[in-house]
Formats: structure tokens, C-alpha cells, sequence
């Protein structure tokens, strides 16, 4: 039976109780969920879909337990996943490093998370959100037997960050996450702990250091700029390989910018030119504080270079033409 929803006194007319309506407005509601017609938000896991605050996940998934899994994150325009190879490749990496049997292929991945862009109906910016765990077991640290993993997607729309304007303002926090941060995994306690750290102190984002050494924020890059030069953190275990970082180191040399991928201390970023947060679904800012102390901001001009040059690079590869069919 078709139920629509009725005005109070529409409904009242008819002899319906005002609870009567307001269930009927619920059934409708929900069948239009069901139905995933235009949902302003949605979720996937392990094969069922729904609006992500109705989904449920078994307490036995070792993610609620260990967060043992790993995931990515990118933004979506004109349902196309901006860079959805790269974050393949790294997905890859994190999952087959942490021994995840993830039985899916690359092809029936990408065909699952573009399905989830498409029930969104949407060409405005979003986010798409996936994770895998290692399954669903008992409770035990040694891995399950005969263990399926999990797979958790979510896709929500997003407002972006305008580069040209926004400015970070950063904290400095110590570095005390372990020391695999080259992976993509779920445990975030530490980078949690230092963005609400950041969030009391008035910033916008948290910059990690180990001792003296400049490690990455709490979920970004973070590169500085002097003399002309663009530094960065080299690739090791101690940052994660992101992909936007990536996409900075290969654009620089074409804005006229030398890259040196070598260590820089806390010294360093203080005195830098201009400082850079890199991350997927906020691309290239800037900062303008550090600890409250104003950062130079003296080479505006490489800045904004890079920024252009990114947002080139984000809509050229976001093109309608680019949609799959």
C-alpha cells in the first residue's frame, strides 16, 4: 500500500489521529529512503545500503574492536572520483601490508564505490568514504580463521574549502603515533587527541613533530616554501604517501618551483616563506600562524601558482566528459 503524507488537517478530516499522520509521514519517508531516491547522504556495508545514520554494524567487526582495517577518502564532482586510481594503488598497499584479506578486485571495487556516487544523483561536490576490516569475529588479538573482510563505503556531499581564501592556523603537537604511519589504517587516537588539541586552541589543523623533525599533520601534508624551494618530508614510515602530496611534487617543477624531499625541522617551518597543508578533499592551502606566531607569507606568488595549477588539474580530471556511463 502506497502511503502519502497528509497535512494535519487534511488528515484530521479524514479521521486520522495527528500520531496516525505522523507515522504515515514516517512510512512515506522511509520508503523514500529505501527507495535511495536523491538521499542526501548514503552508506554501504558489506552489500546492504542506507542513509548512513540508519546503518548498523555487527559489535563483532574487528574495526569496532581494534580498528583493525584501513580506508580511504577523496572528493567526488559531476559523479567523478577525482584520482580514484592512486587511492587504488595506496588501498592496495595499506591492506595487503596489514595482511587484510580483501578478496574484492580493483574492477569490482571501482564498479561498487561508483554505484554509491550514482545513488546520490548529485554533480555538486561530495565526499566518498570507504574502510575495510579484517572481519567480523570474537574478540581476540590474533587474526580470525578463515577471516572475510568487511567493506564499509559512505558518500556524503561536501562543501570545499576555497584555497584563494582560506587560512590555516596550525599547532604544533608531538609526534606519538607508532611507527607504521605509512599506512592508511583506522587508528587515529593520536591524530584525534591533536585536532581537538588544535580545535581548543583556536587552530584549524595540527602539525606533528618527532623532537625536532617536522613529520605531517593530524590528517595532511605539510610542505613550506623558501627561498623559492618547495620542502617537503620524505616518504618513509613515519608519513603517510599522500596523494595530493604527490600531485604538489609533480606540479611545482611545471609552475617554475625546485622540490627537495629531505627532513625540515620545527626551526624551519617557523622561518619558512609560506607554509602549505596538503590533503584529498581540501587540495592545496595555506597557513598564515603557528602557535599564534604569524608566518612570513612572502612568496604569495609561488602560492598561488600551485593553487591555480592544482584547480586546473582538479576540474580538467573532474569533467563531466569524464563521467562513467
Amino acid at each position: 500500500m502506497r502511503v502519502i503524507p497528509l497535512p494535519w488537517s487534511l488528515g484530521i478530516l479524514w479521521g486520522l489521529w495527528p500520531d496516525q499522520i505522523m507515522l504515515a509521514r514516517r512510512q512515506y519517508r522511509t520508503r523514500q529512503r529505501r527507495g535511495m531516491d536523491s538521499m542526501k547522504t548514503i552508506g554501504y556495508y558489506n552489500g546492504e545500503y542506507g542513509p548512513i545514520e540508519e546503518m548498523k554494524v555487527p559489535m563483532n567487526d574487528r574495526a569496532v574492536y581494534f580498528g583493525d582495517g584501513v580506508y580511504e577518502a577523496m572528493l567526488v564532482k559531476n559523479r567523478v572520483i577525482f584520482s580514484l586510481e592512486e587511492h587504488l594503488d595506496r588501498f592496495w598497499r595499506s591492506f595487503q601490508a596489514l595482511q587484510i584479506p580483501f578478496a574484492m578486485s580493483r574492477e569490482e571495487l571501482t564498479a561498487e564505490l561508483y554505484k554509491m556516487v550514482d545513488k546520490m544523483d548529485m554533480d555538486d561536490p561530495m565526499v566518498l568514504y570507504w574502510q575495510t576490516s579484517r572481519g567480523t569475529a570474537p574478540r581476540s588479538h590474533v587474526f580470525p580463521k578463515n577471516g572475510k573482510a568487511n567493506l564499509m563505503i559512505t558518500v556524503k556531499p561536501f562543501v570545499m574549502k576555497n584555497m584563494k581564501t582560506f587560512r590555516h592556523r596550525l599547532l604544533t603537537v608531538e609526534d606519538t603515533r607508532f611507527f607504521h604511519c605509512d599506512i592508511k589504517t583506522l587508528n587515529l587516537v593520536p591524530n584525534v587527541m591533536a585536532a581537538q588539541a588544535a580545535e581548543e586552541a583556536g587552530c584549524t589543523e595540527a602539525v606533528f613533530h618527532r623532537g625536532d623533525r617536522v613529520t605531517e599533520g593530524a590528517h595532511s601534508n605539510v610542505s613550506i616554501l623558501k627561498d623559492g624551494v618547495l620542502k617537503t618530508a620524505p616518504l618513509d614510515n613515519l608519513i603517510l604517501p599522500g596523494v595530493t602530496r604527490k600531485h604538489i611534487l609533480e606540479l611545482a617543477p611545471q609552475c617554475g618551483i625546485p622540490v627537495l624531499e629531505e627532513p625540515f625541522t620545527l626551526e624551519e617551518l617557523m622561518d619558512a616563506d609560506e607554509v602549505l597543508v596538503t590533503s584529498s578533499t581540501a587540495l592545496c592551502l595555506k597557513a598564515e600562524t603557528i602557535d599564534g606566531k604569524p608566518i612570513k607569507q612572502s612568496a604569495p606568488e609561488l602560492v598561488q601558482r600551485l593553487q591555480e595549477a592544482y584547480q586546473e588539474k582538479f576540474e580538467k580530471e573532474t569533467h563531466p566528459s569524464l563521467r562513467k556511463s
